[in-house]
Order: structure tokens, then sequence, then C-alpha cells
């Protein structure tokens, strides 16, 4: 790691290639993961309620089953796997079937190699800068999940939170206190304007999920993070909501996941630092 330090010109490349195969792998666990947990879901629904067992064969594994063309079912080639590069000699379509590949694909492992890079200038290239890229990482898996099913997937969500509050028994980032409550109050924050917002209406202003994230943010920023997450995260939704559905023609009742915007405040957050948001806001408002 500290050889790495020392040699950026290597250290960037590295990681950068690094952070393209990791984002081709989340590319595996966005369109797999809620598949495979809905298959769960299912089967576990038909045991509890005692209904005869059903053929219904298991979608493909995250890391056991090889890359296929969804299509024809045929394997790809090694070089049909190389992140961005394949998508780019493919013209973005299909060796096998011809049909279109999303440009989901680059777009991901680009962002997941470009976010990469940025942990690693930002923390550098020790267990700072890799516990940067694991949140990083995890946050990007959630938002295309989110973005494509609006589930927040507890499989992801708790084991962030819990990484953070690990991280922060030795301090990596923050010490354990601010972080624990940091999820606690996360978690409690958005439940109860969820509560509230039901107990008014009637109706479910936002999935669970939701207080999950917020509460594994809360592990890795600390307690004074949440409020900066909650007022940027807001304002990306409404700005960004609201275009999207004024480009799909869509009307204010539609459900829109929030997820993504927690995730980009999230990281934001982090990486800016809590304190340096807190007294930057003091030395504007002349409190400081």
């Amino acid at each position: 790691m500290a050889f790495l330090d020392q040699q950026p010109l290597l250290g960037y490349p590295l990681v950068a290639a690094v952070g393209l195969a990791v984002g081709s792998f989340l590319n595996v666990v966005i369109l797999r993961l809620p598949r495979r947990l809905e298959w769960e879901w299912k089967r576990d629904a038909r045991e509890i309620l005692e209904l005869p067992e059903l053929y219904d064969p298991p979608p493909p594994g995250i890391v056991v089953e090889p890359s296929h063309d969804p299509a024809t079912g045929d394997r790809l080639k090694w070089w049909e796997n190389i992140p961005v590069l394949s998508w780019l000699l493919l013209r973005g379509r299909s060796r096998y079937s011809g049909q279109r590949i999303s440009i989901q694909y680059p777009l991901v492992e680009l962002l997941t190699g470009v976010l990469t890079v940025v942990c690693a200038w930002r923390f550098g290239f020790g267990w700072q800068g890799f516990g940067a890229m694991v949140l990083t990482w995890f946050l990007v898996a959630m938002s295309g999940i989110d973005l494509r099913t609006r589930l927040l997937p507890d499989s992801l969500t708790l084991p962030l939170m819990w990484l953070g509050l690990v991280a922060s028994m030795d301090n990596l980032f923050i010490p354990a206190k601010p972080a624990l409550l940091g999820a606690a109050i996360g978690y409690s924050i958005l439940w109860s304007v969820w509560w509230l917002f039901k107990q008014l209406t009637g109706k479910e202003g936002m999935g669970h999920g939701d207080f999950k994230l917020l509460a594994a943010l809360g592990a890795w920023v600390g307690y004074k993070g949440i409020l900066p997450i909650i007022l940027l995260s807001s304002v990306l939704g409404a700005i960004i909501g609201s275009i999207w559905l004024a480009y799909r023609g869509r009307d204010r009742a539609t459900p829109i996941p929030f997820g993504p915007y927690l995730a980009i405040a999230g990281w934001i957050v982090f990486f800016v630092g809590a304190e340096r948001i807190w007294d930057g806001y003091l030395r504007f408002a002349g409190l400081g």
C-alpha cells in the first residue's frame, strides 16, 4: 500500500482496472440479485402457506453461473466480458442474438471505475481508500437495483451498516460512538417520517429499505452527517425526479425510487466530511 502511495502513476491505473472489473460484477448483482430474491420469497411463501411444490428452477446465481446471452443462452467468450471495451467492440449488440446490449453495462462499469479512482485520490491506497471503495461499490449496486425494481435488499443495506460500524471500532473514518448514533438516528428519522405520513394519509410514502440505507450511511458518516444527507437527497430527488417525471409524461403521484438520491448524497457527505460541511455552514451563517 505504501508503495502505491509513492507510485501514483502505477496505483491509479491499477485501481481503475479494479474498479472497472468490480463494475462488471456489479452489473451481475444489479440484474440477478432481485430475481434471485424474488424466487426465494416465492419459495418461502409456498412453504409457509403449505402450498404444493411447483417446478420452479432457480434463476442464475451471482457468482457461480458464467455470463451468457439472455436471449439464446450462449456462454460469452472471455473477451466479451472485458469492461466497456467489449461493449464498444460489439457496437452495443449481442454477437449471438443481435439484440441491443443495454447501455447500463458500460455506464455502471465506467461509473464504478471513476469513483474507485476518486476514492484512491481522496483517501489513498491504504485501508481508508479500500473502505471508501467498498462503500462506493455497495452504493452503486443498491442504486442500480432501486432504479430498476424500487427495492433496496437487506442483503446489501445491512452488511453495509455493519461494515461501517466495524470500521468505526478502529476509528477508520469516525469513532464508534458517532457511527452507532448515526446508524440509530438515520433509521429513526426516516421511520418516523414514514409512520407520520402513513397515519395522516393511510399510504406508505417510502420503502423500509430507505430507512436501512440511511442507517448504513449514518454508520459511515456519523450522526452529524444525517441532516446534510437528508437535505441534499431531498433537493436532488425534487430536481431530478421532477425532470424525470416530465420527460416520461408521468404525474407527481408516480412513485420514484429514493435510494439513489440517498446514495449520492451519502457519498458526497462521506467524501467531503460531515465536520467540514458543518464548519462551512457555520462560517457561511456567521456563527463559526
